[in-house]
């Protein structure tokens, strides 16, 4: 069973799955100066979603003289975008992706990933100065996150083993007892294919493939045929 690239990521922190709805994206507001600050967080699985959600919060909020914007994508954090719209470069979303991208999980770690934030300003007579935009939405987007669930997310790989019909019922049943996420089980003409899911590291894989050697007498061969991430509560 091929590990996957040591340096991937296997975990990381996002909104719970159920921020994907409209109508759950998270709201917070404040007052500065009489300047009127709307904060979004969704959970946004790409790019065009994350774009999708700032569109959407520009029509539903058109008559804001600003719409800002910032979303981190990718178990690896490895997209990242901020949006000013309209305020003096670099006050507006170049502070909201840093407070997302510095955000520590309970753990300690700043992995957060899979989210963007939409800060809505209404201009209230006050000017805040460049120092005080900055500020603002730094802690327009810090004050959300405070408020925001956050689940922890790994991932697993996904590995394929062919067994005997006269062995599958038991391999699958032992695997299971033993705590292993089998995942789906194809009947075909020659035997079955099992499909299961074990934590993608090496310790995971190495527990897997010690306990497919267990339960099958060291017959089956188990191969990697992909992967996907699991949210824990």
């Amino acid at each position: 069973m091929p590990a996957s690239s040591p340096d991937a990521a296997v975990e990381c922190t996002v909104l719970p799955a159920s921020a994907r709805d409209p109508q759950g994206w998270l709201v917070r507001e404040t007052e500065i100066r009489r300047n009127r600050f709307l904060t979004y967080l969704g959970r946004v699985e790409d790019e065009p979603r994350a774009r999708e959600m700032i569109a959407a919060l520009r029509r539903r909020h058109h008559d804001a003289r600003h719409v800002c914007s910032a979303f981190i994508l990718g178990p690896a954090r490895d997209r990242m975008r901020s949006n000013d719209d309209g305020e003096p470069a670099g006050t507006a979303g170049a502070p909201m992706l840093e407070a997302l991208a510095l955000r520590e999980t309970a753990d300690g770690r700043a992995d957060l990933t899979d989210v963007c934030a939409v800060v809505v300003r209404w201009f209230g007579g006050i000017k805040l100065g460049a120092g005080g935009l900055v500020r603002a939405y730094s802690e327009s987007v810090s004050g959300a996150l405070d408020a925001a669930p956050l689940v922890s997310r790994s991932r697993m790989a996904l590995l394929g083993l062919d067994a005997p019909h006269a062995d599958a019922g038991r391999w699958e049943n032992e695997l299971r007892a033993a705590g292993v996420a089998v995942q789906d089980a194809a009947y075909g003409a020659s035997g079955v294919r099992l499909t299961v899911g074990v934590p993608d590291t090496d310790e995971g894989r190495d527990a897997f493939a010690a306990r497919l050697a267990d339960v099958t007498a060291g017959a089956a061969r188990a191969e990697r045929i992909g992967e996907e991430w699991v949210d824990h509560d």
